[in-house]
């Protein structure tokens, strides 16, 4: 797990508050058929990301994000890592929904500099099961942030990402971005207990640290959240904590030392309908379910 920064402190072997898992090498061939699309045609338009609608938390990072159906009347939500959950790791097939929250994020501007406080007051959703994401429901709309603060939220792609996009790591902790491209995705991506999948594998230019864990993966030409990161491998050990492996779909386990990972978010939009309400019974919904 990309550790967050608490943790960063002390010996890996401390797979405590906040940690994010880490994060393994990936093997060769994308995951499916769409992990397997390479952009054919012309070179998109790249854009310069900044830190616009990332948040810093106490330990990690993250976003205030919204769907392409949201509307600006809804509570903002903010986006990070399960394994960022104030509570601590979420075990194993585990998920939690409705959790009662009170903490606090601060509000990035385009420079990085922190512009005011969101607050939470649930945690809608967060699991550390098939993919490592925690959504918080803050006490604000996406219309008061930008009235107040001039900031529009990240909105999340609904579709899969594609191999060789270049991207963003966004990190409102550190304030800090890191810049390349989508490497392609893992079948499997196994990190102590927790196992997630169709991961995205980043090319070696995103060397991402403790604290990052939680950052949206931004897509350049878009400008649209695709991923949130949250591993990488760092001492070439199989499987461990800190050390995640790659599995194919025959079980073949490759261990990239150094390479850092993301967890794709372009399922997240079926699962919200009206009023950024969570529905996980929602038509195309394939989020893990308690």
């Amino acid at each position: 797990m990309r550790k967050p920064l608490v943790a960063a402190f002390f010996a890996l072997a401390i797979a405590g508050a906040g940690a994010a898992p880490a994060v393994a090498a990936p093997t060769g061939a994308p995951a499916n058929a769409a992990g397997a699309q390479r952009a054919q045609a012309a070179s998109p338009t790249l854009q310069a990301v900044n830190f616009a609608g990332t948040v810093s938390l106490s330990n990690c990072s993250g976003s205030v994000i919204r769907f392409p159906a949201s509307a600006d009347t809804d509570p903002a939500l903010v986006l990070t890592n399960g394994h960022c959950l104030e509570t601590g790791f979420p075990s194993p097939g585990q998920v939690i929904t409705g959790q009662s929250s009170t903490r606090s994020f601060g509000l990035l501007n385009s420079a990085g500099t922190r512009v005011g406080t969101l607050r939470a007051n649930q945690v809608v959703y967060s699991t550390m099961t098939d993919t490592d994401v925690t959504i918080y429901r803050t006490t604000t709309t996406y219309a008061s942030i930008r009235s107040t603060y001039g900031i529009n939220a990240l909105t999340v792609q609904d579709t899969h990402p594609v191999a060789g996009t270049a991207i963003t790591v966004a990190s409102g902790y550190w304030k800090r971005l890191y810049n390349c491209n989508i490497d392609g995705f893992v079948y499997r991506l196994k990190e102590g207990d927790w196992t997630w999948k169709d991961s995205v594998r980043y090319t070696s230019a995103c060397n991402t640290i403790g604290g990052t864990s939680g950052s949206p993966v931004i897509d350049q030409s878009t400008g649209k959240v695709v991923a949130v990161n949250n591993t990488g491998n760092e001492d070439g050990e199989r499987c461990t904590v800190n050390n995640p492996c790659e599995v194919d779909q025959n079980g073949t386990v490759t261990v990239r030392q150094g390479i850092n990972y993301a967890e794709e978010t372009y399922q997240i939009p079926a699962c919200f309908t009206t009023g950024n309400r969570l529905n996980l019974s929602a038509s195309g919904c394939t989020l893990p379910k308690p």
